[in-house]
């Protein structure tokens, strides 16, 4: 970008799912003005959930993870800056500073920064042979290695790490799961869920260290710059010929709070995706906004989230504000099992099993008070519709008919 780049009326920075589209929501409301979409990397807005299964296994390509074809931006009247890193923002002159020393201005900005791996402040952390996931370049340099035979340790049990599990098992390679928490997938989900993943992946080879921490990792015999081991809490040493780093997202807050926008777990925004500057919004994995379904605030981390989020700052934008109104679901794929789950079940007190239709299905609903408020739905599509429907209007079917699987969900109400 040259050094006098100018100005757009509305200046997305993230070529995030949520960056790229709230660029089209705002054209397709109707939007006239200049779209600047800044991505600090050389890859237009592309679909991530597919980085730890499909194409980490080679299955698809970087043009089919891509949401919209290069043409579709073009047509759009969006222009996509590419490999551009945004170092400051001046809200008072509305005017963005560039890694490169350019500058640019904004009417309105909208920050879908996004989020980083967490990574862990041990010994050893600068070794070679050290991955993690959260980009098409990052799949790229673990790919290499990702080869039958290697041994891969596996830091973390939430999704990303359970779904490289299941691709390396298929793979070829050994997998040793090392999980801080009592259980695997403990922060986003039920104890039901979580024993029935960890039995699944156990049939199929991976060795579980749940309860432990990791004190370090440690270098290779023979060659000191590669790692050749994770050392866990109490000294057990698992030997890793590879390692991958599945602890959490950090959200990339640190441009917004030196710009002095409120800042707490995320940016700071309303139902209206707006922060404490009014011409200032923030979308994806980087908001922390009020859920109204729950009466909390939240920072989620999936696509229907970021999707919701870019419809939100588009209406916003559009002069037709449409406050946030969806209730979270998220997906998984491991092995051949499809988790699809509705709502969020922290604070439950009763948890209703349904038998599932298939040897390898699951359905847990969470209730509150009587009300469903979560459901995970395992290779069970058709319950999974229909806990989306109990949790979107606040239901409360009688536990024991939940429980039945003789009788049809859809006439529950």
């Amino acid at each position: 970008m040259s050094e006098n780049s100018g100005r757009a009326d509305v200046v997305i920075v993230g070529g995030s799912h949520a960056g790229g589209e709230c660029a089209f929501r705002l054209r397709q409301g109707g939007f006239t003005g200049s779209i600047a979409l800044l991505s600090s990397e050389n890859v237009l807005p592309y679909h991530r959930p597919p980085l730890s299964k499909a194409f980490l296994s080679g299955e698809v390509t970087v043009d089919s993870l891509l949401l919209r074809a290069p043409a579709a931006y073009e047509k759009a009247g969006i222009a996509w800056h590419p490999s551009t890193t945004v170092t400051a923002i001046d809200r008072a002159a509305h005017r963005l500073t560039l890694q490169d020393g350019a500058t640019l201005g904004y009417g309105k900005l909208v920050l879908a920064t996004g989020g980083r791996a967490r990574l862990l402040p041990i010994p050893g952390g600068d070794l070679a042979g050290l991955y993690t996931i959260r980009s098409i370049a990052d799949v790229d340099a673990l790919r290499p290695a990702f080869t039958a035979g290697k041994r891969l340790v596996i830091v973390g049990a939430g999704y990303i790490g359970l779904e490289v599990a299941a691709v390396a098992i298929k793979t070829g390679l050994s997998v040793d799961v090392v999980e801080f928490a009592p259980r695997v997938l403990a922060r986003v989900a039920g104890p039901e869920l979580s024993a029935f993943y960890e039995k699944a992946h156990a049939a199929h080879g991976v060795k579980f260290h749940l309860n432990t921490g990791v004190e370090a990792f440690l270098p290779a015999a023979g060659d000191a710059s590669h790692v050749g081991a994770v050392r866990c809490a109490g000294g057990a040493a698992l030997p890793a010929d590879l390692v991958l780093v599945a602890a959490g997202l950090v959200p990339n807050v640190e441009l917004a709070q030196a710009a002095g926008l409120e800042v707490n777990n995320g940016v700071v925004v309303d139902e209206f995706c707006q922060s404490s500057d009014p011409d200032i919004l923030a979308i994806g994995d980087c908001a922390n906004f009020p859920l109204p379904f729950t009466g909390q605030r939240a920072r989620l981390e999936s696509v229907p989230n970021a999707t919701e989020h870019a419809r939100v700052a588009a209406s916003v934008l559009n002069g037709a504000p449409s406050a946030y109104n969806a209730v979270p679901w998220f997906w998984s794929d491991q092995y051949n099992l499809k988790l699809q789950s509705v709502g969020l079940s922290q604070g439950h007190d009763q948890v209703v099993l349904r038998a599932p239709r298939t040897p390898e299905g699951f359905v847990a609903f969470y209730l509150k008070e009587g009300r469903v408020i979560a459901a995970d739905c395992v290779n069970a599509i058709a319950e999974f519709n229909q806990a989306k429907r109990f949790v979107t209007n606040k239901l409360s079917p009688a536990p024991a008919l939940l429980a039945d699987s003789a009788v049809e969900l859809k006439s529950l109400s």
